[in-house]
């Protein structure tokens, strides 16, 4: 009996799908029960993408399953299955088993699970996985399960993947930063585990260095984690530290909990509990910290510090510190009692936020004494000036006007000087040309290059010691004013190569105060004697304003010299001058007409002395000063030159040849004032500078005078030549040297990336404080500082040169002298006091889960140590032990 082509390809369609139902449709098809043997040289790997039902009415050639036609029992599989194992697959159809052999791996909604040997039973819907045995009798392949965002490895896993339930034997599961280790876990349904003999670790190893044992636990997830009674071990060595219970975080995000304060003894200040409070996760976005600190001895500090972020928008942090600092011995001459604080706010803007706008805070404000007993860095220790400010930026108009506005503040802690100004604005237009058509750019005329811009400053300050904060008398020292400038300019070449700049420089100045001088014919007690008139300063309230304006027309160009040599290893010379000459001229201010220079009496001979209204040196200063007393017409010359070579390079594989600068600078400059009758020159500046082998920075400066002083450094209106027969006398000059050399094994310091969560910390840290970061990949790093100056000075009355040396030099480095063990230095010289600056040792070790610092301060002031151990994870953050002698003891 011969069969057709299209017969014989229905008959093959029908066994192929006859064989997948068979496969995949245990539960449903019926038929002979045989078992069938997968090739065991095979890697088998597909995947279920249609639901058993319809695979039994395709084999019936049915295209719609009737509803009455539907088999009674349904298949548990309702999705896509990937499944692979390398070595075999065995199917029992009677017992509707698979058995998986090797690297078997099985993806069936959100369970993933891993293992050597994998035995799935579709009568009671249980998967078993266990591990293998190799021929040397070690194992392989442990069982992983993955569930979700849960994960855990075992000895053997029952599960049931209908209701979710299991039963794990030697397990180890990771939860948040720890991870658990239990004997028998029953895992039920609402992803619950009840554990039997484990361990609470945050040591990733199977066998770890350290846990917390139980004999019972139970796990909710993204909650908490309850055990019993509970001991630490330590290398399997169980320590006398037993508690009644355990109570672990295991919430992802923020959460709430207390903050185990630090213990110790201060020799000044008693026993103390240090940075304890409570942790308050507010939100996604906000998190508080409330802790502080106490001492046996009455000093306190409150330190509440508020973070916030919003991704893509803004990000800071407040902080606000008060302490009470007590000293000695109450009711005693010893007995100090201080009054401190710290304010601390940081926010920044992402610039994608409001891209024409921008608010950022760097803010900084500390009592003079608040370091001295409450320091958080090294920094601040060392640190005797702060500076804050809170700034906005925005442009307005379609970016014709910016607009910026600041309250910014400095200190000096040591002068308990403070500066402050509340606020300070500035207005700005940028550049137009009221002469240009719109869209000109080319065939440009002369007029079509002048162009006009506007600013405006305003600014309120004061300056007043610290004790003087926010009383009376501080806002009644408030300086203020606004400054308007308006540049008219232009420029033009001239021959191609010259270039003229002229420009009209407008300046308005507005103030509410003003500088009147008296003189007061009256006896004063000035604190030793009696003074015969005196001359009274009086701060005259009301509107004052101030106008100046000058014209200043320059002219510049740029000449090159290059000398090309065929032979040797200097290919080229090239020299570049860039001289340029300007004219400034300006009115005389200082006439009676414009009102702000006048004149008074300063002793019982009738001296009359002049000065100005808006500034006066320490009698009174405005804050934008005043216009400029006399008339100008001064031309002013300058020459700047650098000097390179270019010199053959093996590394440069294009041009064969690399550019070295012998010269950077190399400047003269002076004036010659035509409205003056006499002291028409000025003084004569040179300044160089270079850079020697990359490293090594020399800057050289000096002044000439061509005219003579007398005993008192007074210039006088008489030439060097005509009476010492030289042309130039030397003022000053100035050497400075800076050195700036790092030593290391080439590799460079860089930033950890954040791929586990271990990075992530060391990532937050690093950010936090680089210097602590400690980098493993840079076997060793050593390098110094040194910068030396020096000055000459010439003292007329003496005939004498005075000299003055100024060297600084600070060296740190680091070495790995295991690849668990570094040890870091850095310390400094003091040549005026001929002894070592601030110098500070530290020793870190890393105990994989912990790790362990020491840190030495051997000499000066600041003369401490510190040591501790802890573990890494911040989950268990509180399991440490901490040692220290403070510097506050000294």
């Amino acid at each position: 009996m011969k069969y057709t082509a299209s017969e014989i390809r229905q008959v093959f369609v029908f066994i192929l799908l006859l064989i997948l139902n068979l496969i995949f449709n245990f539960a449903v098809a019926p038929g002979k029960s045989y078992a069938q043997e997968v090739d065991s040289l095979r890697v088998v790997s597909d995947s279920l993408t249609i639901n058993a039902d319809s695979l039994y009415w395709a084999t019936e050639g049915i295209t719609e399953t009737p509803a009455a036609q539907k088999p009674a029992k349904k298949s548990s599989i309702k999705s896509k299955v990937e499944y692979s194992a390398t070595d075999s697959i065995s199917l029992d159809l009677e017992k509707q088993k698979v058995f998986m052999y090797r690297d078997a791996d099985i993806k069936y909604e959100k369970i993933h699970q891993k293992a050597a040997y994998i035995e799935i039973n579709f009568n009671t819907n249980m998967l078993k996985a266990l591990p293998g045995v190799d021929s040397a009798g070690v194992e392989y392949g442990k069982p992983e399960f993955i569930e979700g965002d849960q994960s855990f490895s075992s000895e053997e896993i029952n599960y049931n993947f209908n209701t979710t339930k299991g039963l794990i034997k030697n397990v180890i599961t990771k939860e948040g930063e720890g991870y658990l280790h239990g004997e028998v876990v029953k895992k039920l349904q609402d992803n619950v585990s009840n554990m039997y003999h484990g361990g609470y670790t945050t040591c990733n190893l199977e066998h770890p260095h350290f846990s917390i044992k139980f004999t019972k636990a139970k796990v909710i997830p993204n909650n908490k984690i309850v055990t019993g009674p509970a001991f630490l071990t330590i290398e399997d060595v169980p320590l006398p530290l037993v508690l009644p219970f355990g109570l672990f975080p295991n919430k992802r995000g923020q959460t709430s909990g207390v903050l185990i304060p630090t213990y110790g003894e201060s020799a000044n200040r008693g026993f103390y509990l240090e940075n304890g409070g409570y942790y308050f996760g507010i939100n996604d976005y906000m998190e508080l910290k409330l802790i502080g600190d106490i001492y046996s001895r009455g000093s306190w500090a409150l330190k509440p510090l508020f973070n916030y972020r919003k991704r893509y928008k803004f990000n800071g942090s407040f902080n606000f510190s008060y302490a009470i600092n007590t000293e000695g011995i109450s009711e005693t001459e010893s007995f100090k009692r201080n009054r401190d604080f710290r304010v601390a706010w940081t926010h920044s803007q992402d610039p994608r936020a409001r891209p024409k706008s921008r608010f950022s805070a760097n803010v900084n404000f500390v009592s003079s004494q608040y370091n001295k007993y409450n320091p958080t860095t090294t920094q601040d220790l060392l640190s005797n000036t702060f500076q804050s400010s809170v700034s906005y930026q925005t442009t307005l108009f379609k970016d014709k006007i910016s607009f910026s506005g600041a309250l910014s503040h400095s200190q000096n802690t040591s002068t308990k000087l403070v500066n402050l100004s509340l606020p300070s604005i500035s207005v700005s237009a940028n550049r137009f040309y009221p002469l240009r058509k719109p869209g000109k750019t080319t065939n440009l005329k002369w007029y079509d290059n002048i162009s006009v811009q506007y600013s405006m400053t305003a600014r309120n300050d004061v300056s007043v010691i610290d004790s003087m904060l926010f009383k009376p008398a501080m806002f009644n020292a408030f300086r203020n004013g606004m400054q308007h400038k308006i540049p008219i300019s232009s420029s033009i070449k001239i021959l191609k190569f010259l270039t003229m700049s002229n420009s009209f420089d407008f300046t308005e100045r507005w103030y509410t105060q003003s500088l009147r001088r008296t003189w007061v014919n009256d006896t004063l007690w000035n604190g030793e004697d009696y003074t015969v008139g005196y001359v009274r300063n009086d701060t005259v309230g009301g509107f004052q304003s101030a106008r100046d304006f000058g014209f200043t027309s320059s002219l510049s160009t740029t000449l090159y010299g290059m000398v090309q040599m065929k032979r040797g290893p200097v290919r080229a010379l090239r020299h570049v001058v860039r001289p340029s000459a300007s004219f400034s001229l300006r009115p005389d201010f200082g006439r009676p007409e414009f009102g702000y220079y006048k004149e008074v009496q300063v002793d019982t001979l009738g001296t009359m002395r002049r000065y100005s209204i808006f500034n006066d040196g320490a009698n009174f200063q405005s804050i934008f000063g005043g216009p400029p007393d006399g008339r100008s017409g001064r031309v002013s010359m300058s020459i700047n030159n650098n000097l390179e070579m270019k010199v053959r390079s093996k590394s440069d594989t294009i041009t064969g040849t690399k550019k070295v600068m012998l010269i950077e600078s190399f400047s003269i400059g002076t004036s010659y004032d035509l409205a003056r009758d006499s002291l028409q020159w000025s003084v004569i500046s040179i300044n160089a500078r270079t850079t020697l082998f990359k490293k090594l920075q020399i800057s050289w400066s000096s002044v000439w005078d061509p005219y003579v002083v007398n005993e008192n450094g007074r210039r006088l209106n008489q030439f060097e030549w005509d009476k010492n027969h030289r042309l130039l006398r030397r003022d000053n000059s100035a050497w400075n040297f800076s050195l700036d050399y790092n030593f290391g094994s080439g590799k460079k310091k860089t930033t950890p990336a954040p791929k586990t969560d271990e990075a992530q910390q060391e990532l937050e840290e690093y950010a936090l404080n680089p210097q602590s970061y400690i980098d493993w990949s840079n076997p060793w790093n050593f390098g110094f500082r040194y910068n030396l100056n020096f000055t000459g000075r010439n003292m007329p009355a003496t005939q004498t040169v005075k000299s003055e040396v100024i060297q600084t030099f600070g060296f740190n480095g680091d070495v790995s002298i295991t690849p668990k063990w570094k040890v870091s230095l850095a310390s400094g010289y003091d040549f005026k006091s001929n002894k070592l600056s601030y110098t500070s040792m530290n020793v870190y070790r890393d105990l994989h889960c912990w790790e362990m610092r020491f840190n030495w301060i051997p000499i000066g002031y600041y003369k401490s140590w510190n040591f501790y151990i802890k573990v890494k994870a911040s989950v268990l953050q509180d399991l440490k032990l901490n040692r220290k002698k403070d510097f506050r003891d000294n």
